[in-house]
């Protein structure tokens, strides 16, 4: 049995991996910043929020108190802190991180998208509002509607599309005057969504499983409210692209991706997660690699 900390276990993310890992019979620790059901591990703990001073310690304390062997953050905000601290957190205890670096870019949709441009692999227009003079000069110089959403957000948070309407554009104009270069502006992709998870690892062999959003939480934008696993051969160029997608960033462990097909069907990808994401318990095979990782003894579980 090992014992496991759980970053963020009142989101989506951190629920679903803790239910997976308590289900394969390992002890778990959720912390949170806020008030969690008691029974979504076998141990919670409230910390402040991972901006504050004592975040870091806060956990390290935690992670010595309940005897953890493994650090799995599940939030955004918390990313490049711990990776910045993987190295160092607690001795004995690993922390389930990329690099810094590709965290740090992975962290910035903008800079993941400059990234990815650069490697050739595919990804909608972009660019930065003060790029445009306008919302309607967006949309010509790039081909259509657009998206707008914060450089460096969790999940589908304040996504908007901006197109033109019956009302000739007047509320996207309104949305525009609020952004400035903390935004990104991509060209909306109006194909499937999906939203493929990736573990990759120099001591293992590379996971892709595609998972195709069969519903948004906002109608065509937003958060994923169910999903499909998709069998190869099905969507290959989508689990190609994220693979490639993946390397070119240098990350490691869990990621979740977000990709959607343009109108002619070719896959480009939205955004980057160098974390285990919501849909992960779709594909649990990325949590049997991780575990596979720990000592022996670790994979055995509760005894019966």
């Amino acid at each position: 049995m090992a014992r496991i900390m759980v970053t963020g276990v009142g989101g989506p993310a951190g629920a679903s991996l803790a239910t997976q890992l308590r289900l394969r019979g390992h002890w778990v620790l959720g912390v949170d910043m806020r008030d969690v059901n008691p029974r979504t591990a076998d141990a919670v703990a409230r910390v402040s929020s991972s901006d504050a001073p004592a975040y870091l310690w806060e956990l390290r304390g935690l992670a010595a108190k309940h005897g953890i062997e493994l650090v799995v953050p599940t939030v955004s905000d918390e990313l490049v802190l711990m990776a910045d601290a993987r190295l160092d957190f607690a001795p004995g205890v690993e922390v389930l991180v990329a690099d810094p670096a590709p965290v740090r870019i992975a962290n910035d949709k903008f800079h993941t998208m400059r990234c990815l441009d650069t490697a050739g692999l595919g990804v909608p227009d972009f660019g930065l509002p003060g790029t445009f003079g306008s919302a309607e000069e967006a949309m010509d110089l790039l081909g259509g509607p657009v998206v707008v959403k914060p450089r460096v957000s969790r999940g589908g948070r304040n996504v908007q599309l901006l197109e033109r309407l019956s009302d000739r554009g007047r509320n996207a104009n309104r949305i525009w005057a609020t952004l400035n270069d903390r935004w990104i502006v991509q060209r909306f992709a109006p194909g499937t969504e999906y939203a493929p998870v990736v573990h990759r690892s120099n001591h293992s062999q590379d996971i892709v499983v595609v998972l195709e959003k069969t519903a948004l939480k906002d109608g065509n934008l937003g958060n994923a409210v169910s999903v499909r696993r998709s069998e190869p051969p099905a969507d290959r160029d989508v689990a190609e692209l994220a693979l490639s997608t993946v390397e070119a960033l240098g990350l490691t462990g869990p990621v979740d991706i977000d990709i959607r097909r343009m109108a002619d069907g070719s896959p480009v990808v939205l955004e980057v997660n160098a974390r285990f994401g919501a849909n992960s318990v779709h594909a649990p095979e990325l949590v049997d690699t991780v575990l596979g990782r720990l000592a022996p003894d670790a994979m055995v579980g509760r005894p019966g």
